[in-house]
């Protein structure tokens, strides 16, 4: 299992406690902002707040809530200074992490994270530093207990998907970037009840970490995503599915 599907899982398991402390809407409205700066607020030419919108509507967004943050992004309503930034850094025995940020205060983001980085057992890196070890890709998350899981690698491979992987209760399917939306259509026009689809990155190779190290990195990620400024947090440990479940029992 990657590195990000086992992170994967547990973000999925823990969504519904984020969703509460409003840190879930929170990353989503930024990402809506951002994508509307970028690229204006009609979605129908705008790939990037296409899938911002996607991913709030299913995570339950309020259609008000994602209209306002759009019109921020566009200018029509103040709030949306945010800048991009990507930080990159090492985790327990040298594992590679790729650490996405929207914020309003670049040296606030990055003194966090570094803190963040040296409380467990890491180091920020420089610029560059871990980034060529990841690759972009599209990824489609179903539950498997709601699906035939091998009737679903066949159709979504005949959809364009490049992968699809069983992990701990979800079936995971990977594409290209550029045909996220098209499988995805493609699966929901089949019945399919995707949970979720969002552009990651997905390391080329992974590391593997004994208990110990694999359970300073599960908190060190956890810690990363909590910060206000982080929209996503990929690595390339490979990590025991024992210390998974211990760490989700805690």
């Amino acid at each position: 299992m990657s590195g990000h599907s086992k992170w994967h899982s547990i973000k999925h398991q823990k969504g519904v406690a984020d969703a509460r402390r409003g840190q879930l809407f929170t990353k989503l409205t930024r990402e809506l902002i951002i994508a509307a700066r970028e690229g204006g607020g009609n979605a129908e030419g705008n790939f990037r707040l296409r899938l911002a919108v996607q991913k709030a509507r299913d995570s339950n967004m309020p259609m008000d809530n994602i209209e306002r943050a759009i019109k921020k992004g566009t200018g029509e309503l103040e709030g949306g200074a945010l800048a991009e930034m990507t930080l990159e850094g090492y985790g327990p025995s040298g594992i590679a992490i790729l650490v996405n940020a929207l914020s309003d205060n670049r040296n606030r983001t990055v003194q966090e994270v570094r803190s963040t980085f040296g409380r467990h057992g890491g180091s920020l890196g420089e610029s560059g530093c871990v980034a060529w070890l990841f690759d972009s890709k599209g990824i489609i998350t179903i539950k498997a207990k709601k699906v035939n899981a091998d009737e679903l690698m066949l159709s979504s491979i005949d959809a364009g998907a490049e992968d699809v992987k069983v992990e701990d209760g979800f079936v995971e399917v990977y594409t290209r970037p550029e045909d996220l939306e098209r499988v995805r259509e493609t699966l929901e026009g089949q019945d399919v009840p995707v949970e979720s689809s969002e552009l990651v990155m997905v390391p080329k190779s992974l590391v593997p970490l004994d208990e110990k190290a694999a359970m300073q990195t599960l908190k060190l990620l956890d810690r990363l995503e909590e910060i206000d400024d982080i929209q996503n947090v990929f690595s390339n440990a490979d990590i025991p599915l024992s210390v998974v479940e211990e760490y989700e029992s805690q």
